[in-house]
């Protein structure tokens, strides 16, 4: 497996974006759901407490349903972060999953979770 070959700067600036992302990821779940203790990458949305009238009722299950849907995206953005810190710290971080070459640094400062390059997204994004 190919590893990757930038400079130690700017693995430790894409190294701080991730943290800073994942931090601010773990921040907007715990407003709205708590942390799994038997999985570390799951949340489970809490189910909001309005009252008992039947239109707070109504009002809670709405809450609760964006809740679950936005924590599903969060919990998957989540995980690309911790992937790509996966990726970094076994030292595979920038290196495309399917053709095995570098992933272009342009590429992983606008998108720091990138495991493809942009040949290979490209030609998957056809494909689907």
């Amino acid at each position: 497996m190919a590893k990757s070959k930038f400079s130690k700067d700017f693995l430790e600036k894409i190294k701080e974006q991730l943290l800073a992302k994942k931090d601010d990821l773990e921040n907007e779940l715990s407003a709205f759901a708590d942390k799994s203790t038997t999985n570390k990458d799951d949340y489970n949305a809490r189910f909001p407490e309005m009252g008992d009238k039947i239109d707070e009722n109504a009002a809670e299950v709405t809450e609760y349903s964006k809740n679950l849907t936005l924590e599903n995206t969060l919990e998957k953005a989540l995980q690309d972060v911790n992937k790509a810190l996966e990726r970094l710290n076994k030292k595979k971080y920038g290196v495309c999953k399917y053709c095995k070459d570098p992933i272009a640094e342009k590429r992983l400062l606008a998108r720091p979770v990138s495991s493809s390059c942009i040949e290979c997204k490209k030609r998957l994004t056809l494909e689907a």
